[in-house]
This record gives structure tokens, sequence and C-alpha cells, in this order.
């Protein structure tokens, strides 16, 4: 059975120029209004983690990144609301989710793992020469990959979904990637099929883990130009492709300063 594994990058909820107000709700019903088997999220605002599952009708699986700055989730984004262009994640926090449609795959177990804790970033430092401007950059947001392991009748599938720190140095958001990789292979069991998606901060020509990670060894299918990725092992994969600007344009609107990017996986 075809899978449609889709990745998007919402900015918080707000349009591409930033406006006032928010438009999460509109994005996670275009993103889910056609049915895809697995929808792969980044830069949600943690208080959107409960409300997910009702506007895609999908199962979700969420993961904090970036703490809210206050206890009250629900507090944050009453503030954001005030202007979404000019707070973001400022109070609201940073998150990630994975859904999965109802009926297709029926999930069996979940990790995460955190791509820059401290003694990653002081190994990473000193292999990349960072100076002390990116290090201080590179610590000041956490960021995340989890995964979902999932059975779709005989067949099973690991999906992972990360979002690597962006800061002005390839070698930070490659280095997270391969950490990235490392734990999705590990959560996965042989034989699965194993889907690495989401924002990686970096491209394939400043890349040497996407030239790993798709050469023999690893095995995972081609990236495509840009940020925004799926790469796919152990099925036959589809071209990547990413959505024109006009599909994901609400009232005159462009939702996200990243557009959707989905394969189909056979």
């Amino acid at each position: 059975m075809p899978l449609l594994v889709r990745t998007w990058n919402v900015f918080h909820g707000n349009a591409n120029p930033p406006k006032r107000r928010g438009f999460l709700e509109e994005m996670i019903r275009l993103a889910s209004a056609d049915d895809p088997e697995v929808l792969c999220l980044q830069e949600l605002p943690v208080w959107s983690l409960r409300w997910l599952e009702e506007w895609s009708g999908m199962r979700s699986f969420g993961a904090v990144a970036a703490r809210p700055l206050l206890r009250s989730a629900e507090l944050g984004r009453l503030i954001t609301e005030l202007h979404h262009g000019l707070f973001r994640s400022a109070v609201a926090g940073q998150a990630n989710a994975i859904l999965l449609r109802p009926g297709e795959l029926r999930p069996l177990a979940t990790d995460s793992i955190v791509l820059n804790p401290p003694s990653f970033r002081r190994a990473q430092a000193r292999a990349l020469k960072l100076d002390r401007r990116i290090q201080l950059a590179w610590a000041k947001e956490r960021r995340v990959c989890h995964a979902v392991r999932a059975s779709l009748g005989e067949r099973f599938i690991t999906v992972a979904n990360l979002h690597d720190s962006s800061v002005p140095n390839w070698g930070v958001p490659d280095a997270e990637l391969m950490r990235a990789a490392v734990f999705a292979n590990s959560f996965a069991e042989p034989g699965d099929v194993l889907v690495l998606a989401g924002d990686f901060n970096v491209i394939r020509e400043r890349s040497k883990t996407l030239e790993l990670l798709t050469g023999p060894g690893w095995g995972f299918s081609k990236p495509i130009s840009g940020i925004d990725q799926i790469l796919v092992r152990g099925a036959h994969a589809g071209h990547v492709k990413r959505w024109p600007d006009e599909r994901r344009r609400l009232q005159g609107r462009l939702l996200s300063d990243h557009a959707p990017a989905e394969v189909t996986i056979e």
C-alpha cells in the first residue's frame, strides 16, 4: 500500500511575511486535508500539541524542544496572540510532532533524543573549531529528534522527525543530523522502513552527513535541494516534491516561510 509522507516547518503558525495574527489551525487542516498517512511538523508552539488531533483527525505524537518561558502554555498562547509576528516562540516555546493516519498505521513505540546537549556541543565545538559566538548561539535553543514506530499490516515503519539548529556554521546542523540518524537507526528494528524527515537546516552541497546517509553504507534515498528533506530506507520512494506557493496560499497570504515537502513510499 502506498504511503504519503509529508513534512512542514509551520513557522509557529505565521505567514510570510509575518502577520499580527496566526494561522496554525488553518495550516494543520490544509496539511492533513488530503489524508496523508504521515505528517511531520516542526516549529509548533507548545500549546498547540493538545489541538493537533482535533484539527487534523490524525493521531499525534509531540515532542517539546524549547520549553515555554511561562509555566502555563495557555498563558503563552494568549500573550503570543497579541502579535504573532513579534512574539513567535519567545514565550510559547517550540515543539515538533509526528501525525499518523488512524486505521492505516498502528503505533507501537515512541522515543526522542536531544540533538544539542551540553556534552555533544562541547565535543563538536572542539572538532569544528567553533568560536565562542557560535557556541553561545548553539546553546540558546534546545533541539530534538523524536521517532514513532508503527505497523502497517505485516510491514513496519519507523518515522523520525527532526529540526536541527540554525547557526552560522554548516557543520553544526550536519553534526546534529548524524546524531539524529544514529538515534533513528538504533530505535528502528531490523527490516523496518526507516524515514528521516524534517528541517535539517543544512543543504546537500554543504553536508558530509547527507553524502554518507545516501551512500551504500546507510542506503537512504537521495536528498533534494533546500533544507526540508525526507530520506527513506528499506522501501522504494518516489521523488520528493515541494509544494508550489499557490498550494499554501490562504486569502492572499503565503503560509509559513517553508513549503511542505512530500514523498510517496511504495
